[in-house]
């Protein structure tokens, strides 16, 4: 059975897309940027950035009944190889003890105010 998890925000229906997707015993959980989608504001740094991505990510995969314990697979996008360094201890203490595998992309992202996005996928622990 497939299931469509929404974060509320208004990309999703305009891109046509879902926040995440459960399929089985998967969640696949889409790049993910920094919004606070509960203001629909983007913080100025990094930092700030990188913990609403993982808020976010949060929600969709409790709300997907998935743990980020769950979370098998990462993919980082930054838009300045700089920002390594100050986003490596925050994914750490996210993902530290889950050491899921993982790969960090130095790219452009759709909007200038866009620093990072994540993407997640998971696979429910038996």
């Amino acid at each position: 059975m497939r299931r469509l998890i929404s974060s509320g925000s208004p990309f999703e229906r305009t891109a046509g897309y879902s926040r995440a997707v459960v399929q089985g015993d998967w969640c696949f959980v889409s790049g993910t940027t920094g919004y606070d989608y509960a203001t629909m504001t983007m913080p100025d740094g990094v930092e700030a950035q990188t913990r609403n991505c993982l808020a976010t990510i949060r929600k969709a995969m409790d709300e997907a009944g998935f743990a980020l314990a769950d979370v098998v697979r990462c993919h980082y996008y930054l838009t300045d190889a700089s920002f390594a360094d100050i986003v490596f201890p925050i994914l750490g203490e996210a993902f530290g003890e889950i050491r899921p595998a993982a790969t960090m992309i130095v790219c452009d992202l759709i909007k200038p105010e866009m620093l990072i996005e994540i993407e997640v996928t998971a696979l429910r622990q038996r």
